[in-house]
């Protein structure tokens, strides 16, 4: 008689069963999310197209939080440059020096708040985390 046919070996590696799902749960595209999250007015796209992603939702109401904030320092500094300025004179110098820190400060916290969504961890403020997670 002859010997039962046995079929070929697949080669090593290979598998039948379909890839794992991803480990993040999210959509494909949540690092874009979570980058349009902190760049200003930006962050209303993830948090309308995002609904279902808690985590994208979370960075996106960060985003707009700080965004607010900038907003209103800049408001107050530019403020006090004026009043400052036009009173005491050379104390408005001092605060137009103060511009250029504030921004880095906002470039540093922004660079470090879209690292830290995109590792998959929180940056946390203290105070405007809080209010963000309010909503």
């Amino acid at each position: 008689m002859s010997e039962p046919q046995v079929p070929p070996t697949p080669p090593p590696g290979y598998s039948s069963a379909p890839p794992p799902p991803p480990s993040s749960g999210g959509s494909d595209n949540r690092n874009l999310m979570i980058v349009l999250s902190y760049l200003g007015i930006l962050a209303l796209i993830p948090l309308l197209t995002e609904k279902n992603d808690q985590e994208v939702q979370w960075h996106a109401k960060h985003g707009l939080v700080l965004t607010v904030a900038w907003f209103i320092l800049c408001v107050v500094l530019g403020m006090l440059g004026v009043v400052l300025s036009a009173a005491a004179g050379p104390a408005g110098c001092l605060v137009g020096l103060m511009w250029p820190l504030m921004v880095l400060g906002i470039l540093g916290v922004t660079i470090a708040c879209i690292m830290k969504g995109i590792n998959g961890q929180r940056f946390l403020i203290p105070g405007l985390s809080d209010f963000a997670n309010k909503f």
